[in-house]
């Protein structure tokens, strides 16, 4: 499974773009089921935050979704961190 995070907006309005693969990951099976849970019911139209917030797309074997802060579920938010700080950065 591929999973890929874009945060903007923030206080900077820096864009951080990350992209986890999960073939290798002995853990695979606990982010597939965040993932899962973190795309289930969430808007697939950009929503509005708090002012100076951060504003999430997140991509899920092609699926995009979008939320933002600070109404982040518990899995949204964990699955965010990990690819953000485990996964690959990419470019742009």
């Amino acid at each position: 499974m591929r999973i890929a995070v874009t945060r903007s907006g923030g206080f900077a309005g820096r864009t951080t773009r990350a992209e986890l693969d999960t073939a290798a990951r002995i853990d695979a099976p606990h982010v597939h089921a965040l993932a899962r849970e973190a795309v289930v019911g969430t808007s697939r139209l950009r929503g509005f935050g708090v002012p100076d917030g951060y504003h999430y797309m997140i991509t899920v074997d092609n699926r995009t979704v979008y939320c933002a802060d600070p109404n982040l579920t518990d899995s949204q938010r964990e699955l965010i961190s990990l690819v953000l700080h485990q996964g690959v950065e990419l470019a742009g």
